[in-house]
């Protein structure tokens, strides 16, 4: 990675992402973050038309 950004991460849900982390096998909790982010930009990337994306934003509890 060429540079880092930080972003605020509550401290439970950081101690979750570290022991699924560890149970999982990656390398760290950034790692699994990481992992997890990608793959779920590439599904919303997927939505064919923005009330598809909408839908699906609003159904992982992002919009209401």
């Amino acid at each position: 990675m060429f540079g880092r950004t930080r972003i605020a991460i509550d401290d439970r849900l950081l101690a979750r992402v570290r022991t699924c982390a560890e149970r999982l096998g990656y390398s760290s909790a950034e790692e699994l973050i990481t992992h997890v982010l990608e793959r779920e930009i590439a599904h919303l990337e997927g939505a064919a038309t923005e009330d598809e994306l909408r839908a699906r934003l609003k159904g992982l509890g992002y919009l209401s």
